[in-house]
């Protein structure tokens, strides 16, 4: 007995040759990611709870690192509340 379907790719449903909406999606958002790396490469000074403890990145270093913290954060609260 040989299956109903003669397709190999492991493909399912869908248009050939049409992206998916997430596809785009996901191809947008990394485009806007990189437009925003490149123009926030300015230097900024952090001060980390003591005025003496100071570091200097790039601006884009900074807010991806408060945005991964955020993501964490509610990540867990979530997890928590499930």
């Amino acid at each position: 007995m040989s299956p109903k379907t003669s397709e190999s790719d492991g493909k399912t449903g869908g248009t050939r040759g049409a992206p998916a909406p997430a596809r785009i999606t996901v191809l947008a958002l990394a485009v806007l990611a990189l437009i925003f790396i490149f123009e926030n490469t300015g230097a900024t000074r952090i001060r980390l709870l003591v005025p003496e403890v100071t570091v200097t990145v790039p601006l884009w270093t900074a807010l991806l690192a408060t945005g991964a913290i955020g993501a964490l954060s509610g990540a867990y609260a979530v997890k928590r509340r499930g």
